[in-house]
């Protein structure tokens, strides 16, 4: 068969200056993927050194008057973590000339900091600035010896730098929008939180609701007859505000609420569920109580509440029931009994009195 006829075999042999573009093309797809700084610096920091095969090289960010050496892949250490004022600094004229600084011998170039370059091994480096336009930092390429970098690895390691200007710039994008998606779902959390609270909570006295009563009870109920804890449940009227209401007005009425309110919250543990159910009634839940002993602490506490230049007294007809832990009773079942003893409570009291 004629040899001209065979299909063309690929040279896997790929010269020097391909397998850089190679390379090159490489870094530019990790560096569109990456997400964040760190992920940056790692794609950096290795391709900088295989395009041009150098003995190290550097990764540097512009933290306004400073030069910071964020990182670094070489032979021996170099300036990792460390920060230079940018006027010191060869990375700092690349960037503040908006031009790579190429440099065969440091020991024959002023702008070289040599006290800076003696304890390490660089004789010859390249400085390319990450971005022309407003230069955000700068990639250097270090050898060992004295060396003129080609104006290829110049131009190849100016394209990963400028990849990188595009790799930086998307991250920041990217990290301003998820802190905008951060904010905004914080705030509508907040905004969810204050509804939900607006709908549970009594405004005037900033106890629970009846919705909110319900919700609150029927977990401690449910936990209650879990763990075989009694409960007891109040109901309570408050005396006289139709004749505050009527007498001196509806501000002296609300705050006839808000006084039993406060005063209700207080007398009860913390753990107890104290709620407004309607204009005049509240109820509380109290755990591992006795009904007498709550009814108690109830009327004591209300009677015994003395709230100055006020045009009433405190008290309320209260209606107390006991929920075993073996019932199977729902909280309307509840209220309904307790409210029953209220009205029991409430027959035969004398009409209210204004205080004088």
């Amino acid at each position: 068969m004629d040899a001209s006829c065979l299909p063309a075999v690929p040279d896997t042999r790929l010269s020097h200056d391909a397998r850089a573009l190679q390379r090159l093309l490489t870094a530019v797809q990790e560096l569109s993927l990456t997400r964040n700084l760190a992920e940056i610096q790692a794609v950096v920091r290795t391709a900088a050194r295989e395009l041009t095969g150098c003995d190290g090289a550097t990764l540097v960010l512009r933290d306004q008057d400073c030069c910071y050496y964020a990182d670094e892949d070489a032979i021996e250490p170099l300036w990792k973590g460390s920060r230079f004022p940018i006027a010191d600094c060869i990375s700092g004229w690349a960037m503040t000339h908006r031009q790579p600084a190429v440099i065969p011998d440091i020991y024959a170039d002023a702008r070289v900091p040599h006290a800076a370059y003696r304890p390490t091994f660089v004789r010859s480096l390249v400085m390319v600035p990450i971005r022309t336009l407003d230069p955000v930092g700068a990639i250097g390429n270090y050898w060992a010896q004295e060396r003129q970098p080609t104006a290829q690895e110049i131009l190849l390691l100016q394209a990963l730098a400028d990849s990188t200007s595009v790799a930086m710039e998307n991250v920041r994008v990217h990290t301003e929008l998820e802190q905008r998606v951060q904010e905004r779902t914080a705030a509508l959390q907040q905004a969810n939180d204050e509804i939900h609270r607006l709908l549970m909570t009594d405004d005037l006295t900033g106890l629970a609701n009846r919705r909110g009563f319900h919700v609150l009870a029927d977990d401690a109920l449910q936990v209650a007859r879990a763990q075989g804890r009694t409960c007891v449940l109040a109901y309570l009227d408050v005396d006289g505000l139709k004749q505050v209401n009527d007498d001196a007005g509806h501000a002296a009425g609300d705050a006839l609420i808000v006084d039993v309110a406060a005063v209700l919250r207080a007398a009860v543990g913390p753990s107890d569920i104290v709620a407004r159910l309607s204009g005049d009634e509240f109820c509380v839940l109290a755990v591992d109580d006795d009904p007498a002993r709550l009814k108690t602490v109830l009327s004591t506490a209300l009677e015994e509440s003395h709230v100055s230049d006020r045009p009433y007294q405190l008290s309320a007809s209260i209606g107390v029931t006991t929920v075993h832990p073996g019932g199977v009773s729902t909280l309307d079942d509840l209220l309904a009994r307790a409210d029953r003893l209220m009205y029991d409570d409430k027959k035969g009291k004398p009409a209210p009195v204004l205080a004088s």
